[in-house]
């Protein structure tokens, strides 16, 4: 099958789009990559990156990227944050067209993170290149800016939801990474377009050992009681929850909370860390996904928390994925979905969303258990990711649904 994914994200930025890519190759496809200038989390280009201008080159040896200039995200702001959606979009409908001419396609792929205005480009690839197109939802518009914070004019709400159903009807399939989107996203398109079609890891992409890790972080998470959050430091994570959770865990002198990553709210959380003066609070910065495992494997716990929005309990956060691939307990503060997951597993502790105290408990009630059921919680985790979220039988999973619903829209054509 020959895939051409747009995508406003893609390496070197951290996104599951990445490893998606390369099991499709892996599996014989042809891949073709259209997406941005890399600036997330941190908001910059890239380093070998320049803003402006079109740049080519290959991923995983053999898959051409092409991307086009953007409106870096920069340290944070709604405005700088709407500059950098709109960009990609109007770059892409200026650029995409003439850099895929040549080629033909048997399905578009959207992968759709915030902005899903990242489809619109797309839209005008499908009718060009004949291809059926699918968005792969990952979050849900316009509840998402609203709960954010980011937009708070009904209006513009309003106008985002008839951007949305503008895009929901132009596409072929909507596949959503949550069951529990099915609901929300019927709200604005046809529900026999929609598909679920959840998130996945590469487990290989987590067995790396081999990226060198600062020996003081080594010494930390081997000597300590380390629950580690990773991933995006934003909005919607809810990190005053955390520390907040932190302030009430001081009386335990070898628990500590470690952050690993960047993003838009890491301001804050320094401003809160120096104001309660949280000496067990930790932020290491962002390490590659290569480095992801190590960290694990030497963390007592894993941390996942979410804004108390009702958008938020329909979400499976990716990171809930990579925690249970990497076989150790998790403990949330989170509601719907994301906390029935892992409940289901039987891989870890929940609670309420912004729930500090609650988050605080279920790290006292994680630390004061033994190692064998620590690592009963964690062997669960693992166990229902195989079950559920392998990267491989999922991509094996995309190009069916692509194969059936081509079949389908031959057969009525």
């Amino acid at each position: 099958m020959r895939l051409l994914i747009v995508s406003q994200y893609f390496w070197p930025e951290s996104f599951i789009i990445n490893d998606l890519v390369k099991h499709l190759v892996g599996n014989g496809h042809q891949v073709t990559v259209l997406t941005g200038k890399p600036n997330y989390p941190g908001g910059t280009i890239y380093p070998g990156y320049t803003q402006l201008g079109l740049q080519s080159e290959l991923f995983f040896e053999t898959v051409p990227v092409h991307r086009v200039p953007l409106s870096p995200r920069g340290p944070g702001g709604a405005k700088k944050l709407a500059f950098n959606y709109l960009s990609f979009a109007w770059s892409g409908l200026r650029y995409f067209p003439r850099l895929v001419r040549k080629h033909d396609f048997d399905g578009i792929l959207v992968f759709a993170p915030s902005p899903i205005t990242s489809a619109i480009p797309a839209i005008l690839l499908k009718y060009i290149k004949r291809a059926h197109l699918a968005i792969w939802v990952q979050d849900l518009w316009p509840q998402s800016l609203k709960a954010t914070g980011f937009v708070r004019s009904p209006w513009l709400l309003g106008m985002m939801g008839w951007v949305v159903r503008g895009i929901y009807y132009f596409a072929d399939t909507i596949l959503i990474q949550s069951r529990a989107f099915m609901k929300p996203v019927a709200c604005y398109a046809d529900p026999q377009k929609i598909v679920y079609y959840p998130n996945s890891i590469d487990q290989g992409a987590l067995s790396g050992n081999d990226t060198p890790l600062p020996e003081d972080l080594l010494r930390l998470l081997d000597d300590k009681f380390c629950l580690v959050f990773a991933g995006n430091l934003g909005a919607a994570q809810s990190l005053d929850t955390i520390c907040e959770a932190a302030a009430l865990l001081r009386d335990l002198p070898d628990c500590k909370i470690v952050m690993v990553g960047t993003g838009s709210m890491i301001g804050r959380v320094l401003e809160i860390k120096e104001a309660l003066n949280l000496d067990n609070l930790l932020l290491v910065g962002q390490f590659p996904m290569s480095a992801m495992s190590r960290i694990f494997s030497l963390a007592a716990g894993l941390l996942v928390t979410l804004k108390d929005e009702e958008i938020f309990s329909y979400t499976i956060p990716s990171k809930i994925q990579a925690y249970l691939a990497a076989g150790k307990p998790i403990i949330a503060a989170i509601n719907g979905e994301g906390a029935r997951v892992i409940e289901e597993a039987g891989a870890g502790l929940t609670c309420a969303a912004e729930n500090s105290k609650g988050l605080a408990d279920r790290i006292r009630e994680l630390y004061t258990m033994t190692g064998h059921d620590r690592r009963v919680l964690g062997e669960a985790g693992k166990s229902y990711f195989n079950k559920h979220f392998d990267m491989a039988h999922q991509a094996r999973c995309l190009v069916d649904i692509f194969d059936k619903r081509n079949a389908n829209e031959q057969r009525k054509g």
